[in-house]
């Protein structure tokens, strides 16, 4: 695996995680570290920014889905980001695309600001 780090971004105050082009069993551990640093400063909403990942597992699937569900269990959300069509259909197929939000830029899913109850 060439690239094996996971990058985080704050970008108008929201953490961006940036993934490689594979996540698979070899790096998804890295991912899971990456994220739990992310929320580790008590941020509900995060990012993950997958446009140029090529392949995602089902190791980074899991990953994913569980700090999704972390998030939601601190009233916020992980929004990802992808153009790789396999990948996408990896989502679709497995239902996840309709737990987790996933966007075409990260602009956008910075745009997508969940509505907060005052």
């Amino acid at each position: 695996m060439p690239e094996a780090s996971f990058a985080l971004e704050i970008v108008h105050g929201v953490a961006v995680v940036v993934a490689p082009e594979e996540i698979d069993i070899s790096n998804a551990g890295l991912l899971r570290s990456a994220l739990l640093d992310a929320a580790a400063d008590g941020s509900r909403e995060l990012v993950v920014d997958m446009s140029r990942t090529q392949f995602c597992d089902s190791a980074g699937l899991n990953v994913l889905v569980r700090a999704h569900q972390r998030a939601q269990t601190l009233g916020g959300q992980v929004r990802l980001v992808m153009t790789a069509a396999g990948v996408l259909r990896i989502f679709v197929v497995t239902g996840i695309d309709r737990v987790i939000p996933i966007f075409g830029s990260v602009e956008e899913a910075l745009a997508h600001s969940p509505v907060e109850a005052t």
